[in-house]
């Protein structure tokens, strides 16, 4: 059987309730009353695009959602989704590119909202050896391959603690997204086996959850500090779910280690 198509207002109350809003709150912030929004989310009532629109983005709904609202409304979508090798994306994509190179000795990537693997520098390469060729054949899932027994997660030393931060943060993509594919992808990763040593605290004068990561064959250790990069004012829904993973060294041993890696590559 065809699944009911969901409806403007069933969407509305769907993402009011996931952001743990009242209907008087969301009332008051949108300038509408309590009885109006009361009578769309039941159908009683029709909310014109302006009005939909409004209502999405105090419920802070990514544009993806927000093209699904109007859609279940009866208008057209706001919001394009194109392919990032689009010929209209070249700006965006000139961006990508530029941090992820700009970035090297360092790795950096990019990737989508389900964490597929979309570019990434020269620098990644070298600490994926080892890697099982599964793991590495496209799609790559960069958290599958993080956290699988037979990707990199034998060569993590703080196993434990990366993937508790992991998997909080993916986690906190799916209270924001409501994005099924990232429900599933949450379980397999969670049913890998656990490391076995429980997660330690992050030391008191710790900055951030660091990555560990020993070089394949070889006793190093690189530790890394990682930060995500976004573009601020996106109207694309690809761009608006694009993300740019870059890792730092957290010490200087690793930023010798990367930049003599470097140069021996040349």
């Amino acid at each position: 059987m065809t699944p009911p198509q969901p409806t403007a207002g069933g969407l509305l109350r769907e993402w009011r309730l996931r952001r743990k809003r009242s209907q008087l709150d969301l009332a008051l912030d949108a300038e509408i009353s309590t009885r109006h929004l009361s009578y769309v989310e039941t159908g009683r009532a029709a909310a014109s695009r302006d009005m939909l629109l409004r209502l999405a983005q105090h419920l802070g709904m990514p544009l993806r959602q927000q093209n699904r609202l109007l859609v279940a409304g009866g208008f057209a979508p706001r919001y394009a989704e194109r392919p990032l090798q689009a010929a209209e994306m070249q700006a965006a994509r000139s961006a990508v590119d530029a941090i992820l190179t700009g970035h090297e000795p360092f790795p950096a990537l990019a990737v989508d909202r389900h964490w597929t693997l979309l570019a990434a520098n020269a620098a990644v390469s070298p600490l994926l050896h080892g890697v099982a060729a599964s793991l590495l054949a496209p799609p790559v899932n960069v958290l599958r391959l993080s956290l699988h027994p037979d990707g990199l997660a034998h060569r993590i030393d703080n196993l434990a603690e990366w993937r508790a931060h992991l998997l909080e943060r993916l986690q906190g993509q799916i209270d924001h997204s409501g994005d099924p594919v990232l429900v599933a992808l949450l379980a397999e990763l969670a049913a890998y086996p656990r490391p076995a040593a429980p997660p330690q605290l992050p030391a008191t004068d710790a900055i951030a959850v660091r990555l560990r990561l020993r070089l394949p064959g070889q006793a190093t250790v690189l530790s890394f500090l990682s930060t995500t990069t976004v573009f601020g004012t996106p109207v694309d829904v690809t761009l608006s779910e694009l993300a740019l993973e870059c890792f730092y060294p957290a010490d200087e041993a690793t930023r010798a280690a990367l930049t003599q890696a470097r140069e021996i590559q040349r």
